[in-house]
């Protein structure tokens, strides 16, 4: 196999997951298109018996070692030990580290992975992504007690991707259909009205939007899920129904953006929460 032919072999080092040090060499790659290269990741090399493994299949691999490294022995063990192997080697990160220390006259952390560490609004996130998928569209009325937000509309309404996207905002949102001549689950009714937000949308544009559904789905555009004259008595009915209910804003979609209709929930849902947690609501006889 000739040099143009040969597979260059890189690995990519690193006492965190990897990921800053792999884009590194990646973004360097594209500069080299016709270059044959397999990068391989070590992640989470903490102690010099790590390193030394490492180093000794490198050497069987003829590699490339890309590391970043944050402490400053484990770094020089692998610039020595690659040296001894007769690897090259590159260090992204402690030269660097070097310099900004003396610039900014404070010494580093030398905490590996700082920049990956999930924190409790990371955690937040993912819990209510999870609730309000688990939570679509009426799956579990049982949960309705456990959501911060309640969205309520006829299907077709932007129920879910409204609820997925507050859901990234660390919010835990359910959502529930409303079908004329089916009632809510009694849960809807049980829990704080506080929560409950209703969602509505006008007559043309709910019915160009289920007609498409019914295309995507290879479904009869004239089913009465998506005639005009259904939706207006549909429209109608859960109109009568929100205005039995003054306590559940409503809120238009119609042509607007998702991120708009759920600032707007938010800002309300933050206005009620304040309300709760104000003193005069926790004064005692």
């Amino acid at each position: 196999m000739n040099s143009a032919q040969k597979k260059h072999v890189i690995y990519v080092v690193s006492d965190g997951t990897g990921e800053t040090a792999e884009k590194v060499a990646r973004a360097t790659l594209l500069q080299f298109a016709d270059a044959p290269v397999h990068i391989r990741v070590f992640s989470r090399l903490l102690s010099v018996s790590d390193i030394e493994e490492m180093l000794t299949q490198g050497a069987r691999d003829h590699a490339f070692i890309l590391y970043t490294l944050v402490n400053p022995e484990n770094r020089e063990f692998l610039r020595l030990g690659a040296q001894e192997h007769g690897l090259d080697s590159a260090d992204i990160i402690g030269s660097l580290m070097v310099k900004l220390a003396n610039y900014l006259g404070q010494k580093p952390r030398l905490e590996p992975g700082l920049g990956q560490k999930l924190d409790d609004d990371y955690f937040r996130r993912i819990e209510a992504v999870e609730f309000a998928v688990n939570n679509d569209d009426g799956q579990e009325p049982r949960n309705l007690a456990k959501a911060d937000i309640i969205l309520v509309g006829l299907s077709r309404t932007s129920k879910t991707p409204v609820s997925i996207y507050l859901a990234h905002k660390g919010v835990k949102v359910a959502n529930v259909p409303l079908v004329k001549n089916i009632p809510p689950p009694q849960e809807l009714f049980d829990i704080s009205q506080d929560k409950i937000y209703a969602l509505k949308i006008g007559v043309e544009a709910l019915t160009k939007i289920r007609k498409a559904r019914l295309r995507h789905l290879g479904l009869p555009e004239g089913s009465e899920y998506a005639t005009r004259e259904s939706i207006i008595e549909e429209t109608k009915w859960v109109q009568t129904l929100y205005a039995e209910h003054p306590q559940w804003p409503v809120f238009e979609v119609t042509n607007r953006a998702i991120e708009e209709t759920a600032s707007e929930i938010l800002k309300i849902h933050a206005q009620r929460q304040r309300r709760l947690l104000s003193p005069e609501n926790h004064e005692t006889d």
